[in-house]
């Protein structure tokens, strides 16, 4: 009988041996993870490629922030929070390399498992994680802070709650997401969200954004002291629990931190000169060469530093707001960039010594190609043809000027591309066929004087169109709460550009946040294309197919014509006191807010 039966039921206990190997193979534990491809560092790493692993510990540092705040719980949407917070005290169950372009290792989780299409991740969290309060991080609290994050937390955090199917305990320290939508990145999406305390919230409403309400965390950093709205002050818990781990050793070397605010950037970098501050980001080239001259400079004691990087420039510039009739048509928002006359104004400003950006990724290999789009770039475009402004698939270039104050020759094609949008000259000034002037409001920071300079070189060449452009200048608060209503015309932008982008795309670009409070979309897009090149970029299986949709979404984004583009930051510029020190090795995301000051460290 034996044999009988086994020849009868071998071809399926065959196929279940077969199927269970599959299953068990691609749900192997794995102390990593990457976007495409296996992580670089084996399982047995140190510590990463670009730190000093024996970096001393010790020391206090005083940053500056131009503004204030009025709440320290990063994580929600009401209130305006000093930027490093999420930074300094906060982690996920897995942490980045800022040496690879998206790949994490664990953290708070010592591994993580996926289905073969990645429908599914399972993290299995490390036995001695702990919050800052000394208490263990636990699978509830795991699934307290998606919930919580993802339906009452700032926009950021609630996309990827809307894509979990399922959440749930597996063991007694592992938790298992189920995704509702196929995307090879929502694993490491979900393995960066910041892990918070279940207890601390009980009883209390978590987005209410009380300044005393400070999150508990499991980073190294917590909140020492503060005084509303002028300063912030950080230190290092000694009994950080993960100070030996491979990920950590080597980072998070500094005592103390301390963030002090200004009301704007001259007073910020006079109070640098005056030694009141540690260190400051420079992002101009001819301040750069010619500002740090002063005596702490000249006796050595403040030391230049360039951090190179390989990021994609991002965009920096002037937003339209869509949402206004007035910009709605892409020749206006063309009219409004030739206008803009990038040359004389970067020789103003820079003395020349700034590139401009040319899209969205440009300075990577995920920038749109010169020319026509060809291959499957075109392919993702077509469908889209009739919709798209002009130049997207044919091949778009930002208008350059001849250098001259007076940009002629493109104020005259602005004045053409005006007309055939129903805009005319009347009286000196530019109406409509109803005669309703052309006059907008360009929102500005109060204390940001770089911006404000541009603006008036820009407002001036506007009039020479018969266009009116009133500059509102109000406080950090207001500028906040403006920009989250989506009350304004035409404002400063900034958006960072990672190597790896994903589904922070959509809150920044897609139509589903467009007429959300509080939405990064503050152009307005409302783009079937530009939503179709972010599925494709998001469920591509292969680096190729990925790089295409990106390469496709750069094109629609550009010769969208949203933003006016200004200079990009190449590298970047810190200007330190000379106890600061860095790796000589730097990553390819050297000068991001994870590496200053997460990898230096202070030395006699």
């Amino acid at each position: 009988m034996r044999p009988v039966f086994f020849q009868y039921f071998r071809p399926m206990l065959a196929g279940i041996a077969t199927v269970f190997a599959a299953e068990m193979a691609s749900a192997e534990s794995a102390h990593g993870i990457a976007m495409y491809g296996e992580p670089a560092l084996p399982p047995d790493f140190v510590s990463l490629p670009y730190v000093n692993p024996d970096a001393p510990k010790g020391g206090r540092v005083v940053f500056g922030n131009t503004g204030g705040f009025d709440s320290l719980n990063p994580f929600i949407q009401k209130g305006t929070v000093p930027w490093q917070m999420r930074f300094w005290g906060y982690e996920g169950l897995m942490g980045r390399s800022q040496d690879e372009p998206f790949s994490l290792y664990g953290l708070l989780a010592e591994s993580i498992e996926t289905a073969p299409d990645r429908s599914w991740v399972e993290f299995t969290l490390r036995a001695n994680a702990r919050f800052s309060d000394g208490s263990p991080v636990t699978v509830e609290d795991v699934i307290w802070s998606y919930e919580t994050l993802g339906t009452q937390g700032h926009l950021r955090y609630r996309g990827l709650w809307g894509k979990i199917a399922s959440i749930e305990q597996t063991g007694p320290r592992s938790v298992r997401l189920t995704f509702s939508d196929p995307d090879r990145e929502l694993a490491l999406v979900a393995g960066l969200r910041p892990i918070l305390k279940k207890a601390q919230w009980e009883g209390k409403s978590f987005a209410d954004g009380k300044l005393q309400d400070i999150p508990i965390g499991t980073g190294a950093y917590v909140v020492d002291d503060y005084e509303a709205g002028r300063y912030v002050s950080f230190k290092r818990n000694p009994d950080y629990w993960a100070k030996d781990l491979p990920l950590r050793r080597g980072t998070r070397n500094l005592d103390e931190m301390r963030i002090d605010f200004y009301g704007d950037q001259a007073v910020l970098f006079e109070a640098f000169t005056a030694g009141e501050l540690s260190a400051v980001r420079e992002f101009n080239a001819e301040s750069w060469a010619i500002k740090y001259n002063f005596p702490a400079a000249q006796r050595g004691d403040m030391v230049k530093t360039e951090i190179p990087h390989e990021k994609p420039s991002g965009m920096t510039g002037f937003v339209m707001n869509t949402r206004r009739p007035l910009f709605q048509d892409w020749r206006v928002r063309e009219a409004m960039m030739l206008a803009f006359n990038f040359e004389f104004i970067n020789d103003t400003m820079t003395g020349g010594a700034q590139p401009r950006i040319t899209s969205y990724f440009s300075g990577s290999d995920l920038a749109m190609l010169p020319g026509a789009a060809e291959g499957r770039v075109l392919e993702l475009l077509t469908p889209f043809a009739d919709t798209l402004p002009a130049g997207t698939i044919e091949g778009y270039t930002l208008p350059q000027s001849d250098g001259s104050s007076r940009n002629r020759k493109n104020l005259r094609k602005a004045i053409k591309l005006l007309a055939e949008a129903g805009w005319t000259v009347q009286d000196g000034v530019l109406r409509n066929a109803n005669g309703a002037p052309f006059e907008f409001t360009m929102l500005m920071r109060q204390g940001d004087s770089g911006n404000l300079t541009v603006t008036e070189i820009y407002s001036q060449a506007l009039a020479r169109l018969g266009i009116k452009v009133t500059e509102a200048k109000v406080d950090n608060a207001q500028y906040t709460g403006r920009l989250a209503e989506l009350d304004f015309d035409m404002t400063p932008f900034r958006r960072a550009l990672s190597l790896s982008p994903g589904n922070e795309q959509r809150l920044y670009w897609g139509s589903a946040v467009t007429d959300t409070p509080g939405t990064r979309n503050l152009m307005g897009i409302d783009d079937p294309a530009v939503d179709a090149m972010i599925d494709a970029m998001l469920n591509s299986q292969t680096r190729e197919d990925f790089v295409a949709a990106t390469r496709a979404l750069d094109r629609v984004l550009t010769a969208g014509r949203y933003v006016i583009p200004i200079w990009s930051f190449d590298v970047g510029r810190i200007a330190h006191i000379k106890e600061l020190k860095y790796p000589d090795t730097v990553p390819i995301y050297g000068d991001g807010p994870s590496y200053m000051p997460e990898v230096w460290w202070f030395q006699d």
